[in-house]
């Protein structure tokens, strides 16, 4: 969920993060995971859907879009996807919400996190995807408009502040930790700019992430990554 009349300025980070193919694939299956049983019509949010990245995890006739940017929302609309703001969906309507790299940019984002509880049915589900630890930031961070970065306790506190109970909360991708130190330490001496190279990406998501993911498995993900996932449900 963006914000401005003009283009995004981190849509190109945006464009470059989509052909991550192997990181790309484990946001997907990170979503689909913890997704209740549905039945067939039941609505799935993607909240903050940007360029549509992951708004092909669940069938088009299920999923409604909330993206504020209006570049992006055109973008979705033109791959025949619904949109809507989010205080046009129906309080209760909703059985699963996912919501990938959007708290960040959010001011208020305990009152996001209610609004989003609000409109799950009882037994709803909410997964968050966020960026970790205020160490990793960087020019991209200031670039792309982030208010924050989280950790762990942080965002399981806020969801449970907005009404949630959390039922999973983590740290995610251990080797991104890592080259996000690395992307800062190089932007400084570069002089910045926070812009993400395709080249850099496609050689972090064939080498990098698959190591990284080992070590996730190894449990490192309870003490550090570049990412905090929870999920969340309403009773």
């Amino acid at each position: 969920m963006r914000t401005g009349d003009a283009r995004y300025p981190g849509t190109g980070n945006l464009e470059a993060m989509a052909s991550a193919v192997r990181y790309n694939a484990f946001i997907r299956d990170l979503v689909r995971r913890p997704a209740p049983p549905r039945t067939p019509g039941e609505l799935v949010v993607d909240f903050g859907a940007g360029i549509g990245t992951f708004s092909d995890i669940f069938p088009a006739r299920d999923l409604l879009c909330v993206e504020q940017d209006p570049g992006h929302r055109s973008m979705l609309q033109a791959r025949g996807l619904a949109t809507a703001r989010l205080e046009d969906v129906r309080e209760t309507s909703v059985s699963f919400i996912y919501s990938i790299n959007v708290m960040e940019h959010v001011a208020d984002d305990v009152a996001i996190l209610r609004a989003l509880r609000d409109r799950l049915r009882p037994g709803g589900r909410l997964l968050v995807y966020v960026p970790a630890f205020r160490i990793l930031w960087t020019d991209m961070d200031d670039l792309v408009g982030h208010v924050r970065r989280y950790r762990l306790g942080e965002l399981v506190g806020k969801a449970e502040g907005a009404g949630l109970r959390v039922l999973r909360a983590e740290y995610a991708d251990s080797a991104g930790f890592f080259a996000t130190l690395l992307f800062k330490v190089l932007g400084r001496l570069r002089g910045g700019g926070g812009r993400l190279s395709p080249a850099a990406v496609a050689l972090f998501d064939r080498v990098a992430f698959p190591v990284g993911r080992m070590l996730d498995r190894l449990l490192l993900r309870r003490l550090f990554g570049k990412n905090v996932v929870v999920v969340a449900a309403r009773d």
